[in-house]
């Protein structure tokens, strides 16, 4: 293995300071509730804003304010993206009386969460395609209450009016102009305007990532959700443009995100490293997306493919491009990833939009352990038991001395009752 380029390391004094920020901003919203939150959202986006409550007239008014061809395009990404859900909603069953010992009937049910929070990132761009992919199958899983929180844009009290399009689309029941550290705290410890929920989904900084951390066991969480990341693998027929594309699509969204190649090719490894300082020239975003490649890019050189691949499944990187010859046993190899695009013609930013797979996915190595946003995400599924006189005696003194084997008493007694 060879680094023809490699990330600069973060310190650990960084992001001990980074938790104790995060720490305080949620125990003063903890405390103080609506104030706090108000403040929060002076101080970070200079919003003066006391009604965090987005109301119905702000909504029409966005839509006035929105180009109609991108109204039509959110539109069909709302749509595809809900045809994607009712699918995987309808791979979903529930089980019913299902006979595991004579008399000894088990079941599970698959039910909605009740009140789910969707924070829609925006500090940099308006992320409105996001608002798409949160609550979309939030409502296809039949999610009672969904409440979605995004930042003002800074210096006014209002969100991007594109993303209230898509929130509004999209089927958000209700939508409150706050971002960052403090609207995660408010949603999962209540204020006086905004009542906590059960789950927060939903894509954030490296602070609000932070903060889900810190809420999680107060609520669920979708997933750690960090800065973007892609990782692409190509042979010697890998195309240098789309490669060099695809990883500064990546670098563009903030100065933490992370563009990685790993190649069998080093030929091909150092054209990608032109061709981004290339592309980089005329770039509108290159102020962050060149501090991006320059501190968190890489360019790895390993001996063969089956290295690739094992390099790829302990990065278990958010987006997992594979631009190589023999795409089966790729696929067949890779089992860590958040999506998966296979060939070059799958770039990752059809994901992102349009090709209707939810762009909301694990960061930070959680792919190991979790896929990304889905109808199931939005759901529990809990058992059942339900047993006959029968069914008793064919478990029962097998439960009796287990629970003395464990001397619980109590609850070896509560099975031979019924014996």
């Amino acid at each position: 293995m060879k680094y023809l380029k490699k990330k600069i390391e973060v310190s650990l004094e960084e992001t001990q300071e980074k938790e104790k920020t995060v720490r305080e901003i949620i125990a003063n919203v903890r405390t103080n509730k609506d104030a706090a939150v108000i403040e929060y959202n002076k101080k970070f986006d200079n919003c003066e804003r006391k009604n965090l409550l987005v109301i119905q007239e702000e909504i029409e008014e966005a839509y006035k304010k929105v180009d109609a061809q991108l109204i039509e395009d959110i539109k069909k990404s709302a749509e595809n993206v809900k045809k994607f859900a009712v699918e995987q909603k309808n791979s979903m069953r529930e089980i019913s009386d299902f006979e595991i010992v004579p008399g000894v009937f088990l079941g599970h049910r698959i039910i909605p969460i009740q009140n789910i929070g969707c924070y829609i990132p925006g500090g940099s761009y308006p992320l409105y395609s996001t608002a798409i992919m949160l609550v979309v199958p939030a409502r296809v899983a039949g999610v009672k209450r969904i409440a979605a929180c995004a930042p003002p844009m800074k210096g006014t009290d209002k969100i991007h009016p594109s993303t209230l399009v898509a929130l509004d689309i999209a089927g958000a029941d209700e939508i409150y102009t706050v971002g960052g550290v403090q609207s995660i705290a408010a949603l999962a410890y209540g204020t006086e305007q905004i009542k906590a929920v059960d789950k927060i989904v939903g894509p954030g900084n490296q602070f609000v990532t932070e903060a889900k951390r810190q809420c999680f066991g107060q609520i669920g969480i979708d997933f750690i959700a960090g800065p973007s990341e892609v990782l692409i693998i190509a042979d010697e027929t890998g195309n240098v443009e789309y490669i060099a594309a695809d990883i500064l699509a990546q670098c563009e969204h903030d100065y933490k995100a992370r563009g990685i190649l790993i190649t069998t090719d080093e030929d091909l490894g150092k054209r990608v490293i032109k061709e981004v300082e290339e592309q980089l020239k005329d770039l509108s975003t290159r102020e962050i997306a060149e501090v991006s490649w320059m501190d968190n890019g890489e360019v790895i050189v390993v001996k063969s493919l089956n290295s690739a691949y094992e390099m790829a499944n302990d990065y278990a990187p958010e987006h997992l491009e594979i631009h190589v010859t023999n795409e089966r046993e790729a696929v067949e190899k890779l089992i860590n990833y958040g999506s998966l695009f296979i060939g070059q013609n799958a770039a990752e930013v059809f994901g992102d939009y349009i090709s209707g797979t939810n762009h909301t996915l694990p960061t930070v190595r959680a792919a190991r352990y979790t896929g990304g946003v889905s109808v199931a995400t939005f759901t529990k599924t809990v058992t059942h038991q339900k047993m006959t006189e029968e069914g008793i005696k064919n478990i029962g003194e097998i439960a009796e001395r287990m629970a003395i084997g464990e001397d619980l008493i109590a609850h070896a007694k509560a099975a031979r009752k019924r014996l």
